[in-house]
């Protein structure tokens, strides 16, 4: 087991969690912030991915992933700001 191997199972375990909040978190918001979450410890994983199997595609690959996140995390942070007040999906 390597020093890059201690990360990825933590991830992975970050991961699990994650997913149990984006379909049992009692708001929007909540499973919003969770699936923005999980997107980047996919991020994350592949990054430690490319470090591991000393990859150099892999580096360009994740800044375009980690530039349409963060679109999407403000698509979703409007689309959230634009309900009416109802909490609850």
């Amino acid at each position: 087991m390597t020093l890059i191997d201690i990360p990825i199972v933590a991830l992975g375990l970050v991961v699990v969690m994650v997913a149990v909040r984006m379909f049992v978190g009692p708001s929007r918001a909540d499973r919003a912030a969770a699936a923005d979450l999980g997107f980047f410890c996919f991020i994350a994983l592949a990054a430690l991915f490319g470090v591991r199997t000393d990859l150099p595609g892999v580096f360009d690959v994740i800044l375009i992933a980690t530039l349409t996140g963060f679109v999407g995390t403000l698509w979703m942070a409007r689309l959230i700001s634009r309900t009416n007040g109802s909490e609850n999906a």
